[in-house]
């Protein structure tokens, strides 16, 4: 997903904020000298110069009633963050994504919101948007403004809260789903005797074997990190790890590490066709953000390194021979990785629905549809890559929309949990993980946390620091490091307790499997619920939003 978070919203954050009451200011800070902000008959002006005093100074002129007091501090302190807001990105990585689909999609919305005497919106929106990517700074809505090729800018209000309005609608359609289902949610308090405290580490000194694995067949150098301890052994699963889009095999490290200490081997893997490598160096024009190919290398970057992990486990000279139970493996995935631990966990891509549902509008889209849509290039429909050797799934935040079709995800073999966050805008829960649940064959778990966000669950050494982050309709708002110690206390419980599943002590962690557990573990800023099955009247409520 970070692909899209580096480029994509660099563009939508520009369509998206010229709507919606929270970031309205945003959308008034797009003008040339002057912006034009047209309500029917009524209209109201404010100079470039003035936008940039109100950036260097933080606050907003008297006199400019929209802006004082149409918003509010909240939403003019927001106006400041993003007058403020730089972000690099060159020229030719903005060229390349405005020639493709969705960036014409989002030229088009952009475009209609500006009202101009001649018919050249569409050009003069995409040369503003190229050139404001040569400032020194990177761009930003100001220069953007400086570089749009009218003297004055016009927009239209009542459609820029049309274009907006149904923009991310995932994301806030789990906003109603939860507030519909909210009544149904038990919040009783639940006492319960715990054989211990499975968020604290174990006993074990953890060590780190770095590996550089190169499946010369693909022409793919897999590095990875095998997390152990010496209550390493082949009683307990190997548990895999796949990062998510743009990102590193430590985006997960705290989780690994603690895994670890209770004896359990983890491998966590880069790769490298979608790492945030992969990302930076498309951020300077050297290569495409992810090539759809992607989609089929990953699954099989699993499957090469437990080959690999098995070759080793048998050679007298490595560390742990014997030591590693390649046959008994735990996926674990988060973001796509989620997607690529659902595909060898048996899911099978079906991409009918998908290749339809991409030449759809995108600029209404998450960012993890957005993500999917770029398998619509893939040859074929169908694609399968179930590793036997895997026998059980963990899926955090997976992107699962579009992927798997209709039955696909029924072709899971192996008990499976789904973790889903309630405020996730990237990859929303409702249509991301909860419709996708129920596709889902037993035994399975869906784990609701209410309150948490895509990021909510990754390592705080592997998470960008969030101040000064726009709060947009597809990004923003995250909740990260010291605010989410609690979200990162639970999944290191309930994964320990599901790796627990699969050895002699199954027994002894059930109970951190339960909703009485998830119940007991939730706090008032993050309530918890796990269920085995979505009940009916919640799946159908479900379904009416997703189908509006």
């Amino acid at each position: 997903m970070a692909q899209h978070r580096k480029i994509i919203e660099l563009v939508v954050c520009l369509l998206g904020t010229f709507a919606t009451t929270q970031v309205l200011g945003i959308g008034a800070a797009q003008a040339a000298d002057t912006l034009v902000v047209r309500y029917g008959p009524f209209t109201e002006k404010i100079t470039l110069l003035e936008l940039q005093q109100i950036a260097q100074t933080g606050k907003i002129p008297s006199g400019y009633d929209i802006y004082t007091k149409g918003l509010s501090l909240g939403q003019r302190q927001q106006l400041v963050t993003a007058l403020r807001t730089n972000v690099p990105i060159s020229v030719v990585t903005m060229n390349n994504l405005l020639s493709t689909r969705i960036g014409s999609t989002i030229l088009n919305d952009l475009s209609s919101i500006i009202r101009r005497r001649d018919n050249a919106r569409f050009q003069a929106v995409r040369g503003a948007l190229v050139l404001a990517s040569t400032a020194p700074q990177g761009l930003s809505i100001l220069s953007f403004i400086a570089n749009y090729p009218s003297k004055q800018l016009e927009i239209d209000l009542p459609q820029a809260f049309k274009v907006a309005g149904s923009f991310n609608t995932a994301f806030w359609q789990t906003q109603r789903f939860m507030a519909a289902i909210e009544p149904r949610l038990s919040s009783r308090k639940v006492q319960l005797k715990l054989p211990l405290d499975a968020s604290k580490p174990g006993s074990a000194e953890v060590q780190i074997l770095k590996m550089d694995l190169d499946d010369k067949k693909r022409g793919r150098k897999i590095p990875l990190d095998l997390y152990w301890s010496k209550d390493v052994n082949s009683s307990k699963p190997v548990i895999i790890f796949s990062h998510g889009l743009g990102s590193v095999r430590t985006e997960l490290k705290y989780l690994a590490e603690h895994l670890a200490s209770h004896g359990y081997p983890v491998v966590t893997l880069e790769h490298p066709g979608s790492n945030e490598a992969n990302v930076n160096s498309a951020l300077v024009g050297k290569n495409r953000i992810m090539k759809p190919q992607e989609f089929l290398e990953r699954p099989q970057d699993i499957s090469f390194v437990l080959d690999q992990l098995d070759a080793s486990n048998r050679n007298k000279s490595f560390s742990l021979t014997g030591k590693l139970a390649t046959n008994n493996v735990i996926i674990l995935g988060y973001s796509f990785g989620g997607s690529t631990a659902l595909a060898v966990g048996g899911a099978e891509y079906q991409l009918e629905f998908l290749k339809q549902r991409c030449k759809e509008n995108l600029a209404v889209v998450s960012l993890g549809e957005g993500m999917q849509c770029i398998a619509q290039e893939l040859p074929e429909n169908n694609y399968s890559f179930r590793d036997s050797r895997i026998k059980r799934v963990i899926a955090l935040n997976p992107t699962t929309s579009l992927l798997f079709g209709d039955t696909g995800l029924s072709k899971v073999q192996v008990p499976t949990l789904v973790l889903a966050a309630s405020a996730d805008k990237t990859t929303p829960a409702l249509t991301e993980q909860v419709i996708s649940f129920d596709k889902l064959p037993n035994p399975k778990s869906l784990v609701g946390i209410v309150g948490a966000t895509h990021l909510s669950v990754k390592d705080p050494n592997a998470t960008l620091d969030q101040r000064g982050k726009i709060d947009t309709p597809i990004s923003g708002g995250e909740i990260v490091g010291d605010q989410a110690v609690d979200v990162r206390n639970y999944v290191k419980s309930i994964v320990l307790a599901s790796a627990a599943q699969l050895t002699p002590e199954a027994k002894k962690y059930e109970v951190f499997l339960t909703a009485d557990y998830a119940q007991f573990a939730s706090t008032q800023a993050f309530p918890i619920r796990l269920i085995t099955q979505i009940p009916p009247e919640a799946l159908a409520i479900a379904k009416e939003l997703v189908q509006k």
